[in-house]
């Protein structure tokens, strides 16, 4: 088949042709990477048009003339059109959306909404939103929430991920994300970046990542945010980012009880909290307050992690493999014990991390420890808890449920 480029050919062309009904179908097939919905739903497609030769004219609108996925679109409608019987060959021409066209891709995006709002906190949202809480920061809390939301990405699930650590964000690294990666704007829509893994199982594992390092002009950007500055910035990236329909929301917290922690407590209300923790006694009494805070901020303490719980080691006496608790032992159960008896309701010890080398610096080298080690104890134990919270049901406790009232 022949690709003749961009340029316009001098044969009549025909909007009526019966072969552009099955062109129109292969172009719904056509996903937009950022936005996860086919390009022909987002009204990208501008000009459809087949010459008699049967050589295609197809115009395609990106939502903004720099959108960096740009070569990924263009390759994905060439491959969908060029398949369809009867078409000889392609001109792509590639534009970028006017103002009123975008004005109005924002407005369908949101539904009609004539305000950005925050779409977990609304009544009737099916997304269950997860807070991946800490007493203190060390206790590998973002390494737990970014392999968290990949094991239930590999399951199928849609998955977001906020890294809400406003000072101390990590999840770009721990993902591998480049420095240069920024999300797109279309308006004032931000567009996630897409994270796209398949394991060393075969599993594919994608997900919906925003972060404040991503939105800065370089990662070694300081941040001294305090008060309403801070908590706007929270809201732009909750109510403004384009997330989606999705199955889970994953919030990394930073570590403490500090602004970013109430102002998300306060913003969604009715969401679970996981607090993870260590088993030292005195880092578990730290971690206790941090779900105590979760709780008086109406969000559900769902259940402890216990991170670096041992490191498995082989004896030089005897060949054989032995747990060595680096730390103690007992703080998990420790926090999960104390916050049941605080919060009068269970709140179990979901999961024993063991310290592994591929969870720590591993990860930054080759992959998240569920992608690059899948059948490694530690990434079990992780897919455990995401089983856990797949066949858990949410708590309706907090949740707004848009009853009416006379």
């Amino acid at each position: 088949m022949k690709l003749t480029g961009r340029s316009r050919s001098h044969e009549p062309v025909s909007k009526s042709n019966p072969v552009l009904a099955n062109v129109r179908e292969a172009l719904s097939t056509v996903i937009d990477p950022e936005i996860r919905r086919p390009i022909t739903d987002l009204g990208m497609v501008d000009d459809l048009t087949i010459d008699a030769n049967g050589v295609l004219h197809v115009t395609v609108l990106l939502t903004v003339a720099g959108c960096p996925l740009r070569n990924t679109i263009e390759q994905d409608v060439t491959n969908a059109v060029t398949k369809v019987p009867g078409v000889t060959g392609l001109q792509l021409t590639i534009g970028a959306m006017n103002a009123e066209q975008r004005a109005a891709l924002t407005s369908k995006l949101r539904g009609g909404a004539p305000a950005p709002v925050i779409p977990f906190a609304q009544p009737g949202s099916l997304t269950r939103v997860i807070a991946v809480a800490s007493g203190k920061g060390g206790v590998g809390k973002s390494s737990m929430t970014v392999n968290l939301a990949l094991a239930l990405a590999k399951q199928g699930y849609h998955v977001g991920l906020l890294d809400a650590d406003i000072y101390g964000h990590s999840v770009p690294d721990l993902l591998g994300i480049p420095e240069d990666a920024r999300p797109t704007m279309v308006d004032s829509m931000i567009m996630p970046v897409p994270v796209e893994y398949v394991s060393a199982d075969g599993k594919k594992a994608v997900l919906k990542v925003i972060s404040m390092g991503m939105l800065k002009e370089s990662r070694d950007q300081v941040i001294a945010w305090r008060g309403p500055i801070l908590d706007r910035a929270l809201t732009q990236l909750l109510a403004e980012v384009f997330w989606g329909d999705l199955d889970f929301f994953l919030i990394d917290l930073p570590p403490g009880t500090g602004d970013v922690a109430m102002s998300i407590g306060q913003k969604l209300p009715g969401s679970d909290m996981i607090v993870v923790t260590t088993p030292q006694p005195s880092v578990a009494w730290v971690s206790e307050r941090a779900g105590t805070m979760g709780s008086m901020l109406h969000q559900n303490v769902i259940g402890v992690i216990e991170n670096m719980s041992w490191f498995e080691t082989v004896c030089p006496h005897c060949d054989q493999p032995h747990r060595v608790e680096i730390f103690g032992s007992g703080g998990g159960q420790q926090t999960a014990d104390a916050l049941t008896d605080r919060l009068a309701h269970d709140v179990p010890l979901l999961a024993q991390i063991p310290m592994v080398y591929a969870l720590g610096a591993g990860a930054e080298i080759n992959a998240p420890i569920v992608i690059a080690y899948p059948d490694s104890p530690a990434a079990e134990a992780i897919n455990d808890v995401a089983e856990h919270l797949v066949t858990t049901k949410t708590s309706l406790a907090g949740k707004p449920l848009g009853l009416i009232t006379n």
